[in-house]
């Protein structure tokens, strides 16, 4: 008996870029405690778990090496793209129920489209030595709180690039997940870093769920509905994001942000439960070829057997 595991490189057309996210599709609940050791066997920033519900309705989990969270966006983008391009889901939106709600993903020719809640941050004094935890000596341009992140604004891209996180000072910090971010060139509108030490995850390649702070800071300032960002990850990333009206209550509302990414790169493992199958398995190439990061014209997929293996994962 095995079991299905992807590793789904999100927000990215490119190997070794994006964010990595697992997904373990299941027919049933495993005990918590086995998704918490099947999260932190592979060490990726979050493993995504699904259980069908119901016609294009799924019960979603994210998990941490360390700990289960209440939001992930890219293993949300992944999950999606697995049901898509791996598992034979014909409808072309998907809904998610999870501990934030219900997300929904939908399929829009090249590209897939979240719709995630909007978290604003409210406006705070510079906590003592946030920035010189960071290995900064800068002046920051804003500084907010949501429940459970830090979001700092600096002049430059330069600054948040230079950003090196002392891990053992952050622990002083409450919440500790920190953002930092900065105004963006050529076509980018911004650009940002996430560090979740308190989460496992010294340093996220992509967040989507990040954005969500991000996005209502930026369409602000920039006066814009409609931005392109880039987190600047040793990975990288590239998100295309929309704010919908903001207008009264639905300011705060489910509906208030879109990301599209494309989760083109596809890994499959086994998790195994007996030592005699074993192998590897090529990845391969799905999903569209949309160029995020240039204008150039899309290349074509390569061939499976001109793609790197990977190899199975055993777990007895």
């Amino acid at each position: 008996m095995s079991q299905p595991y992807y590793v789904v490189d999100a927000f990215t057309d490119q190997l070794f870029r994006g964010n990595p996210a697992g997904v373990c599709p299941l027919t049933a609940w495993l005990p918590d405690a086995r998704m918490q050791k099947i999260a932190a066997e592979n060490n990726l920033s979050e493993t995504a778990f699904f259980v069908h519900r119901a016609e294009s309705d799924y019960d979603l989990r994210w998990f941490t090496p360390t700990i289960e969270i209440n939001l992930c966006g890219h293993a949300t983008l992944a999950s999606a793209h697995v049901l898509w391009n791996h598992l034979g889901e014909k409808s072309t939106s998907l809904r998610f129920q999870s501990r934030s709600g219900e997300l929904k993903v939908v399929r829009q020719n090249n590209h897939l489209a979240l719709d995630f809640p909007s978290r604003p941050a409210e406006k705070i004094a510079e906590p003592e030595g946030l920035l010189r935890a960071f290995g900064l000596n800068a002046v920051p341009d804003w500084i907010g709180q949501t429940r459970d992140r830090f979001f700092v604004v600096l002049k430059s891209a330069r600054e948040v690039l230079d950003a090196v996180p002392d891990f053992c000072s952050l622990t002083r910090f409450s919440p500790g997940r920190f953002i930092l971010s900065a105004p963006g060139e050529n076509g980018i509108d911004f650009v940002s870093r996430y560090f979740a030490p308190d989460a496992g995850v010294p340093e996220d390649p992509v967040t989507g769920s990040a954005h969500c702070t991000l996005v209502p800071y930026w369409s602000e300032r920039l006066g814009k509905k409609v931005l392109r960002a880039k987190q600047i990850s040793a990975r990288g990333g590239d998100l295309f994001l929309r704010r919908p009206g903001k207008s009264g209550a639905h300011r705060r509302s489910r509906r208030d942000l879109s990301a599209r990414g494309n989760p083109c790169l596809t890994t499959t493992k086994r998790i195994r439960r007996f030592r005699n199958e074993k192998g590897a398995q090529a990845s391969f190439l799905a999903g569209s070829n949309r160029q995020f990061a240039h204008s150039e014209p899309p290349q074509a997929p390569p061939s499976p057997a001109n793609i790197p293996l990977r190899q199975k994962l055993e777990l007895v």
